[in-house]
C-alpha cells in the first residue's frame, strides 16, 4: 500500500537510506546519517513536497519524494524526484508504483518539470525513468567520488504540463 509519510516512519527510512550510503553509489552521502540529521531532512521535505512510502505487512519497502531543485525562486515549479526501494525487494514494481503515485501528486501540485538526477551507470534507474517518459537532458562526467571511483551523473527530465 502506498501512503503518505508519517513521522514514526523515520527509523525504518533511515535504516534503508543508510544501507544505500554504505553499499551503493545511488547517493553521494559517504557517511551514514544520524537520526537527527535524517529527521531534519525528511520533515523539511515533507512540509513542501509529496513524500510517500510503500508499506506491506507493516514493513516499509520503499519511499519516494519530491524536493527543491535549486534555491532561486525561478526554479519553484521544478522539482527533483527521489525513490529508494529496500534492498532485496527489487523487481516487485515497488519503484514503479511509488513513482506513478509521486508523479501524479507532483502534477496535481502544479509542478512543471520533474528532474531525476542519477548516478551513472545505473541501468535499473534509467529504465525506471524512461518508463515514465523522462528523457536524458544532461550528463556530468566524474562529478562525484565514492568508493575510490569517479562517478558520473545524468539528468533526466519529465515535463508534467
Amino acid at each position: 500500500m502506498i501512503r503518505p509519510f508519517k513521522i514514526n516512519d523515520i527509523p525504518e527510512l533511515l535504516e534503508m537510506y543508510n544501507y544505500f550510503v554504505l553499499n551503493s553509489t545511488a547517493t553521494f552521502d559517504i557517511e551514514p546519517l544520524s537520526l537527527d540529521a535524517f529527521t531534519e531532512k525528511v520533515t523539511r521535505i515533507d512540509k513542501e513536497y509529496p513524500f510517500l512510502v510503500f508499506e506491506e505487512n507493516n514493513e516499509i519497502l520503499g519511499y519516494a519524494y519530491g524536493s527543491k531543485f535549486r534555491p532561486k525562486p525561478a526554479y519553484n515549479t521544478t522539482v527533483e524526484s527521489t525513490v529508494y526501494v529496500k534492498q532485496n525487494t527489487h523487481r516487485k514494481k515497488i519503484g514503479s508504483l511509488l513513482y506513478e503515485a509521486l508523479l501524479k501528486q507532483l502534477k496535481d501540485a502544479k509542478f512543471h518539470v520533474v528532474l531525476g538526477v542519477l548516478t551513472l551507470p545505473n541501468d535499473a534507474s534509467v529504465r525506471l525513468h524512461e518508463k515514465f517518459g523522462f528523457k536524458q537532458v544532461g550528463y556530468l562526467k566524474q562529478v562525484g567520488y565514492k568508493f575510490d571511483t569517479w562517478l558520473d551523473v545524468g539528468f533526466y527530465q519529465l515535463d508534467l504540463y
